[in-house]
């Protein structure tokens, strides 16, 4: 059976990721029940760094933080690496403590990958991957960003996440 595809539109395009269930089975769910829930809809990429990864799925505009569900247990184990395009869970300082936010990374990010059963080794888990659109999300990259209160590199001008879907 195919993994399922989350599409995106935002202020700035559309992009598919394809959910890797068949490795990361506790994010998928997780992730996908976020989307089929609508909590992804109308928030914002709230961090973006050039040369590292664009991140979003918890704040609305004006950076209100949306209240999100349970933390799950980290798959970073999966074999899946933090490569160009991926989209992985974003988490604390504790490894389990993923929720809603995700990121996609700009480049590939080996000192995310799975090391170790320890704080230190866990890594961020990748569970998906761009299929369509990595122009957008390079894009996103390229916003300017600056600080907002304690929060820093926000984008100056909010980049809306107007629907996630999945087929």
């Amino acid at each position: 059976m195919a993994n399922p595809v989350a599409q995106f539109s935002t202020t700035l395009g559309n992009f598919s990721i394809e959910v890797f269930e068949d490795k990361s089975p506790l994010t998928a769910a997780n992730f996908l029940g976020y989307v089929k829930s609508g909590f992804y809809n109308s928030t914002i990429f709230h961090r973006v760094i050039p040369g590292f990864m664009v991140q979003g799925g918890g704040f609305v505009p004006g950076m209100s933080q949306k209240e999100p569900g349970k933390p799950i247990q980290n798959e970073a184990d999966n074999g899946i690496p933090n490569a160009r395009g991926t989209m992985a869970m974003a988490r604390t300082s504790d490894p389990h403590s993923a929720t809603c936010q995700f990121f996609v990374n700009l480049v590939d990010n080996k000192g995310l990958n799975y090391r170790s059963k320890d704080a230190s080794g866990w890594g961020y888990c990748a569970f998906g991957k761009v299929t369509e659109g990595m122009e957008v999300i390079d894009a996103i990259a390229a916003v300017t960003t600056g600080n907002h209160l304690q929060h820093q590199n926000v984008p100056k001008e909010d980049v809306l996440i107007q629907s996630v879907s999945v087929s």
